[in-house]
């Protein structure tokens, strides 16, 4: 059986050990080396070929960051960041530079706690044979984001979506960011988001995208009423749902339970946006591994909503997508300007725009 072999780099020797120890504990993976800072790193990946890293951001001498620009420019493979905490912000400067995903430690110290991100990390590493890389490969090539319609083509009649949402996982960040940047300053349905984060990231995520894009973009709160052309982040380690309150249109976040995989979770607001609006919806569920979005697509396919299922070509892993096509749920399956073009065309507008 071939293994994946992957390269961990951390300044942290106990953190070394521990993050090779978890990884050779499946059977599908090879730690090939270790590398204690930036030079070291690129000298092991000239060495030893990796096929994926693991990388550490605060390190002396060169830090992650620089690896990062060496890697996509000389030896492009995956790459896991694995942060602490306290790197919260610069994980998405990571993302910026083409890592495909993140753990976060436990500790920013060598700590017993780091063996906590074991499931995570092996489940980010094994999904990497899945993964099309060529796709972060071709964003990183991008220099700036499409431009916005000039003209809001005509919604699809009585299916006019009152509410988006959208879903994403493992590449999800700069697929959201593309789809936000791309939208119609006209547009007023508000936008609900799922991107599979851990706490406090989702804060960040929203105001990074608001700073980006320029809509108003913040991190979902309980009881909350929808706002016109606002878009909702659900926050990390929680789930948020839509409710419908005396008439309006709330959010409602909730505690994260013991049987839930996933917190945030697609399918419950999937679900829940599918009973309030029936068919009065558009969702979109983008890249990411597992099924998480499958259920929730099929509740809003039954109640006559509008379901986009992102295509192979631009998924990073085409592993949620292909669950909500699988079950037969999807009505439109495309690329992430496609979904951009769906969401204008479907979405309320203000008036003044468009025909």
């Amino acid at each position: 059986m071939r293994k994946i072999r992957v390269l961990v780099v951390d300044d942290s020797s106990f953190n070394r050990k521990i993050i090779s120890e978890i990884l050779e504990s499946s059977e599908k993976i090879e730690v090939v080396g270790k590398a204690f800072d930036g030079e070291d790193a690129i000298s092991k990946i000239l060495k030893f070929q990796p096929e994926a890293i693991t990388l550490d951001l605060e390190m002396p001498r060169m830090d992650g960051f620089a690896v990062l620009r060496w890697v996509m420019a000389n030896h492009p493979v995956p790459v896991i960041v694995v942060s602490a905490r306290e790197s919260d912000r610069s994980v998405f400067k990571a993302l910026d530079l083409g890592a495909v995903d993140f753990v976060v430690k436990p500790s920013r110290h060598a700590s017993p706690q780091l063996k906590e991100i074991e499931r995570e990390l092996l489940a980010k590493i094994l999904s990497i044979p899945s993964l099309q890389f060529d796709v972060v490969r071709q964003r990183l090539a991008q220099t700036a984001p499409p431009p916005a319609p000039a003209a809001l083509p005509q919604a699809q009649g009585s299916r006019t979506a009152e509410v988006v949402a959208i879903a994403a996982s493992t590449g999800g960040p700069p697929a959201i960011q593309q789809i936000l940047q791309g939208l119609h300053p006209a547009l007023a349905s508000p936008i609900l988001v799922c991107q599979h984060m851990p706490p406090i990231f989702t804060r960040l995520f929203a105001e990074r995208l608001g700073a980006l894009t320029g809509r108003a973009v913040k991190e979902a709160e309980d009881g909350e009423a929808l706002q016109p052309a606002h878009v909702y982040i659900a926050p990390g380690g929680k789930q948020l749902r839509l409710k419908l309150k005396e008439g309006v249109k709330r959010l409602s976040v909730d505690e994260r339970k013991p049987e839930d995989r996933f917190a945030p979770c697609a399918n419950h607001l999937l679900a829940s946006v599918a009973e309030v609006c029936g068919r009065h919806c558009l969702v979109a569920v983008l890249t990411g591994m597992g099924d998480d979005g499958k259920e929730g697509s099929v509740a809003v396919h039954e109640a006559g909503g509008a379901v986009v299922a992102e295509s192979e070509a631009s998924a990073v892993i085409f592993g949620m997508p292909r669950e909500v096509i699988k079950a037969g749920a999807a009505d439109h399956i495309t690329d992430i300007p496609g979904v951009v073009g769906l969401i204008n065309r479907y979405a309320v507008m203000r008036s003044g725009f468009g025909p």
